[in-house]
Formats: C-alpha cells, structure tokens, sequence
C-alpha cells in the first residue's frame, strides 16, 4: 500500500498474522474464548478480594494487582486483533500506535516485578515465616508495587518517546498483530540505532534480574519444602510451586522468544513468531486467575460459594 513520505504518520496498518491472513476469521474464535475467560477469570479474582475482608492479606493484595494488570495487558491488545481477524479493521492511528505499544511493554514490565514480589512473599511465608508479618506490613506492600509500577513504566517512557521522535517513510504496514516496539521501528527512516539499544537493554535488565532473584527464591523455597517432615505437606508445596513456575516460564519464555526473534530470528517463520507474540498477551492473564486464584483453598472456597450462592463462612 503505497504512502506519501513523511515524518509523522497519521495511522499504520497492522497485518495481523503474515501468512495465516486466510485462517484469521477461523483464528480469531479461540483468541475470542480465551480473552472472554481471561477477562471473567481476573475480575473474578478482583471482586472475591475486594469483597472479602479475610483475604486482605500481603499474597491476595499480589494477586489482585496482576489481575489488574492483566486487565490491561489484553484489553489494550485484543480487542483491536479480533476487530483485524473478524472485521478487517487493519488501520490503527499513529498515537493510538504509540499508546499501545506503552501499555503493552509497559506494564509487560511491571508485572514481571509484580511476580518477583509474589515469589518474595511465598519465600518469607515458607522459609521465614516468623518474619512473615513484620517484614510485610501494608506500607511494604505498597512500596513493593509502586516500585514494580514506576520502574516499569518509567523505563518504557523513554522507549515511546523516542519511537514518537522517529521519521517514517515508505509503506506504513505493519508486519504484527499490534504495536511491536522492534515491528514499527523497522518502518522508520535514519538511525534507529539508539531505539534497538535502549529497547534490548532494557528488556534483558528488567528480565534478567526478575528472572534470576524469582530463581533463586524458588530454589530457596523448595529447599526449606525438602526438608518438611510430612510426605503430604512436601506434596502439596511441591504442586504448589510447580504450578507458579511453569505460569512465569509462560510468561518470561515466550516473550524474550518474540523480542529477541524480531533482532535475530530472520530464520523463524514470520507467522510462527507472530502467534507466539500474541498468544504471550493471552495464555498467562488467562493462567493465571488459575494458578494463582483457583489453586488457592481461601479464593476457591469464595468462589464456590458465591456459585452455589451459600452464606461465606465467617472464618
């Protein structure tokens, strides 16, 4: 599609998935089914939090800001991508671009530090647990979030900025579902040098140092379970931390698979790198209200209650 030059694009055309432009009506049933139950799963998890004063605790308080979170990480993405599959809506407004690719990348940051506090929490609840409550206090919490919060978004702040500074020219399309940081700057004109830079060493930083401390707290934690006395107690931690693990490896592994694919992975199929990236914005914030929620007795017992709509249990 042919573009007059200039520096500050009105709109850009998202492609959707290159390759599988045939499949994408067909495509977009199982992305509709799992954003439907990643949306109810999370609010779910909001509202029996909120509505319960028994779970106003250090662990539900966590898990109530990677509900939001996630909230925003597949209401700011999918909406748009089934409107591309089902309605052939392919332009996105320049600004509407940049904001996407905040919030995307953003708050992709954010809750990696969210789920370093998380795995901070099951460390002093497992091996410290004496110290649970005084190192925890409610200030604590709050500082722990906002520090996940301002580090994630204060350090993609100057990613957009610098994106929105960008020349572009030429063909305005592009080659993604949504606003790829890597995937729009491929389309500007000049160097773009110091973008890749600060874009990669900002996203190794940020998962680097999550990815390592959650490794370590884990190791910790499975080796305070080790040496339980009560083989059903070792059982129970051991699917506990199982379950936790394999949802951050589904949130970290994909991921780095999409951002590092978009420098050097010329040789990975466009369409296979393209459905990794989108189903890295779905499969956890679907997961999660899972592992995290449902897997936990007080949040399930809620649940179930307010199904069956039985009086809560007071205790």
């Amino acid at each position: 599609m042919p573009y007059l030059n200039h520096s500050s694009p009105s709109s850009f055309i998202l492609t959707g998935i290159p390759g599988l432009e045939v499949a994408h009506f067909w495509i977009a049933f199982p992305f509709c089914t799992m954003y439907f139950m990643a949306v109810l799963g999370n609010i779910t998890v909001l509202l029996v939090i909120r509505m319960d004063p028994n779970l106003h605790l250090p662990m539900f308080y966590f898990l109530s800001t990677l509900a939001a979170i996630d909230l925003v990480l597949t209401t700011s993405t999918i909406p748009k991508l089934l409107s591309i599959f089902w309605f052939q809506s392919h332009e996105i407004v320049f600004e509407g671009c940049v904001v996407q690719m905040f919030f995307i990348h953003g708050f992709s940051a954010v809750e990696s530090g969210v789920l370093l506090a998380m795995a901070f929490d099951r460390y002093l609840a497992i091996c410290k647990p004496l110290h649970y409550s005084a190192v925890l206090t409610s200030p604590t919490i709050a500082k722990l979030v906002l520090a996940a919060v301002v580090r994630g978004l204060g350090l993609m702040t100057p990613l957009t900025c610098m994106v929105s500074s960008l020349s572009y020219c030429g063909p305005r399309v592009i080659a993604h579902s949504y606003c790829e940081h890597m995937s729009v700057v491929k389309l500007a004109c000049g160097d773009t040098r110091p973008n890749n830079i600060y874009g990669i060493t900002a996203a190794t930083v940020v998962v680097g140092s999550d990815s390592i401390l959650i490794a370590v707290s884990y190791m910790l934690i499975l080796r305070a379970v080790m040496g339980l006395s009560s083989k059903e107690a070792r059982l129970k931690s051991f699917g506990t931390c199982g379950s936790h693990i394999c949802v951050i490896l589904l949130f970290y592994t994909p991921g780095l698979f999409s951002f590092y694919t978009q420098r050097w992975g010329q040789s990975i199929p466009v369409h296979l790198h393209i459905l990794t990236a989108d189903l890295y914005l779905l499969v956890p914030p679907m997961l999660n209200p899972l592992i995290y929620g449902m897997r936990t007795k007080p949040i399930r017992e809620r649940v179930l209650n307010l199904v069956s709509r039985k009086p809560l249990d007071p205790s």
